[in-house]
């Protein structure tokens, strides 16, 4: 009986410093270790240009996270061709001074962007354990504000980007005709997914279409694919955030399939497959401040002609 325990104590031992060090690890280090993903999509029409494409998306950004604006600022030296920001910039009332040291470099440089939920209303405590429930639920109660109306100002006015919020555009992009279609966060109910038809039509005869949200609900996904987009861009699930290695994310905080929670993956209909990069995030609640297994992260996308 004493070997027993003796067993019984070692295991509970071990458990513990196990605990303690992926602990250690999710919420000292990993949150930290900021990486780019980089693919290469073939669907652009033969012999013409490349575009490189940045995604970047949930930032949460709290003034403090100078470690986090210093690599989103050295983003800039790529010279992508054009950015996708899907949502959840901010992640505290003072967040705009940190976005705009972070994001100063990509100014000139065409981009698109839609809200999220956190780019309207500040974070606040949750019990992450309902996740698993299901997606979580617009905060009950008062809410604070943030300043949306600054953000926009700066993403239109200084760095030049248009709001693709239940809204389309066209834009000129290495030669190519480039028509964009998004909504605003499907995740609190801001989608107009009624107006995604009429939205889809003024950009129809764009060279590349392409379909953008931040939270990539499967209705979302279907209806922004029906208009006929060529990709689709969508943040919103963090990757999962804490994922299990050799499972993958065990919530998404919303309907996709979990196995497309985070990167680059195909969404399908019945007569059509084509591009769905989901992005992890750069960032994390503030009151949730841990990764694991699920890098901090934005995307290069490089789309290329197709073979003729």
């Amino acid at each position: 009986m004493s070997s027993a325990r003796h067993t019984a104590r070692r295991l509970v031992t071990a458990a513990g410093i196990a605990g303690a060090a992926a602990a250690t690890w999710g919420f000292g280090i990993e949150r930290h270790l900021y990486t780019l993903r980089q693919h290469t999509v073939a669907i652009l029409p033969p012999r013409t240009d490349p575009i490189r494409i940045l995604h970047l998306s949930d930032v949460h950004m709290a003034p403090w996270q100078g470690r986090k604006q210093a690599w989103l600022a050295s983003l800039a030296s790529l010279r992508p061709d054009l950015v996708i920001n899907t949502g959840d910039n901010l992640g505290h009332e003072d967040a705009l001074r940190g976005i705009k040291a972070a994001f100063a470099g990509l100014a000139g440089v065409p981009g698109l962007y839609v809200h999220g939920s956190n780019d309207l209303v500040a974070p606040r405590p949750r019990n992450w354990l309902r996740y698993f429930a299901g997606p979580s639920e617009p905060s009950g109660g008062s809410v604070e504000l943030l300043d949306t109306g600054a953000l926009d100002e700066y993403f239109t006015e200084v760095l030049g980007w248009r709001p693709l919020n239940n809204a389309a555009t066209t834009l000129e992009v290495r030669g190519h005709r480039v028509g964009a279609y998004g909504v605003d966060d499907p995740h609190v109910g801001r989608d107009r997914m009624d107006m995604v038809p009429e939205l889809a039509a003024s950009v129809a005869d764009a060279d590349l279409k392409l379909g953008v949200a931040h939270a990539p609900y499967r209705r979302v996904l279907d209806g922004l694919m029906a208009g006929g987009a060529d990709a689709l861009f969508a943040g919103h699930t963090h990757g999962g955030q804490v994922r299990v290695p050799g499972f993958g994310a065990l919530v998404a905080n919303c309907d996709i399939p979990l196995h497309q929670a985070r990167g680059l993956s195909t969404w399908h209909d019945n007569s059509r497959a084509i591009p769905l990069n989901v992005s992890a995030g750069v960032g994390h609640s503030i009151y949730a401040p841990v990764r694991f297994a699920c890098r901090p992260e934005a995307s290069l996308i490089t789309l290329v002609p197709r073979s003729a």
